[in-house]
C-alpha cells in the first residue's frame, strides 16, 4: 500500500512536472526564437534549423541519456523518465497553449521558471525530463578532474556558442536568461525554503544551549584548540534550514559576539534531529 501511494505520489509530481514544462516551452519560447539549456536546448536548436517538431526530437536526442541511467541509475528511475518525456512530447504534439507574451524579457524569464519548474517537480517524482544531468554524473564519475556542474558547464557554453552562431546573437544572450531563470527555479522546486546549511561555530556553550533549546535543532560538539594560542575550545556543527539561518546569527550575537562562524550550503541532509524537525515546519 505504501509503495502504490509513493508510485501514486510520483506520477502526480510527474504529470505536474510535464505540463509546467509545456507551458514554458510552448507558452514561451518556442514562438520567440528562444532555447533552454541542457539536452531539451539541443532539441530545440535542432527544431529551428530542421523540419522535426520539437515533440519528435526530446525524445530522440534524450534517449541515450534514457539508456545511461538505466544501466548506472536503474530500471524504475529509466522507464518513469522514458514515461515522462513520452509524455511531454505527446502533451507538445496534441495540447494548445496560449502564446503569453510578445515581451521578450518576459518570455525568457518566464519560460524559464516553468520549464525549471517542470524539470523540478520531474526529478521530485523520480524522474528527468532533460538527461543532461544523466551525462554529467557518468562523466564526472570517470573523470577525477571535473565535477557534474563542471561537465553541465562545459556542455551549455557549447550549446549557447552554437546558439549565437545559428539563431543570432541577441537570441542566444536571451536563451542564456532562460537557462539561469530554470536552473535557480529548478533549486528552489527540489529544495525549497528548507534548502540545508551548515553552520560551524567555535566557543560558547551557551550558543549551544538556545540552538537545541530555541530551535530544537541538534548540536554536534567537536573538541578543538586554536592554532595561534593552542587554547582548548569547542567547535559547534549543526544543520539549519535557510530560514533559521537569521535565527542563529542572532543567538550568536547575544551570547559571543566574538564567536568565529562559517557556514555553508548542503546538498542534502537527513535523518536526526533534522528530520524529525523539519516535517513539522
Amino acid at each position: 500500500m505504501k509503495t502504490f501511494a509513493r508510485e501514486l505520489q510520483n506520477a502526480l509530481l510527474v504529470a505536474a512536472g510535464i505540463l509546467c514544462a509545456a507551458m514554458g516551452l510552448k507558452g514561451f519560447l518556442l514562438s520567440s526564437n528562444f532555447i533552454d539549456g541542457g539536452v531539451t536546448g539541443v532539441s530545440m536548436l535542432l527544431t529551428k534549423i530542421t523540419a522535426a517538431p520539437l515533440a519528435v526530437w526530446l525524445p530522440v536526442v534524450n534517449a541515450p541519456f534514457v539508456a545511461i541511467g538505466y544501466r548506472h541509475v536503474g530500471g524504475a528511475f529509466a522507464l518513469r523518465s522514458a514515461a515522462a518525456i513520452a509524455g511531454l512530447s505527446v502533451v507538445l504534439a496534441t495540447v494548445r497553449f496560449p502564446d503569453v507574451t510578445p515581451d521578450l524579457l518576459l518570455t525568457a524569464v518566464f519560460g524559464g521558471f516553468f520549464i525549471g519548474a517542470g524539470i523540478g517537480l520531474a526529478v521530485r517524482g523520480g524522474a528527468v525530463l532533460d538527461g543532461t544531468e544523466i551525462a554529467a554524473l557518468i562523466v564526472s564519475k570517470r573523470s577525477p578532474l571535473l565535477r557534474v556542474g563542471d561537465v553541465i558547464l562545459i556542455f551549455n557554453v557549447i550549446l549557447f556558442l552554437a546558439a549565437m552562431t545559428l539563431l543570432g546573437v541577441e537570441p542566444a544572450l536571451y536563451s542564456i536568461l532562460t537557462y539561469v531563470a530554470a536552473a535557480r527555479t529548478l533549486d528552489f522546486v527540489i529544495y525549497g525554503l528548507e534548502e540545508f546549511t551548515a553552520i560551524t561555530i567555535v566557543r560558547s556553550a551557551a550558543i549551544r544551549e538556545r540552538i537545541t533549546g530555541e530551535l530544537e535543532r541538534g548540536v554536534t560538539v567537536f573538541k578543538g584548540y586554536g592554532g595561534l594560542t593552542g587554547a582548548e575550545q569547542d567547535i559547534l556543527y549543526c544543520v539549519v534550514t535557510r530560514l533559521e539561518i537569521g535565527k542563529v546569527k542572532t543567538i550568536v550575537q547575544a551570547e559571543d559576539a566574538g564567536a568565529f562562524v562559517v557556514s555553508h550550503a548542503l546538498a542534502w541532509a537527513e535523518g536526526g534531529v533534522v528530520q524529525r524537525r523539519t516535517r513539522h515546519l
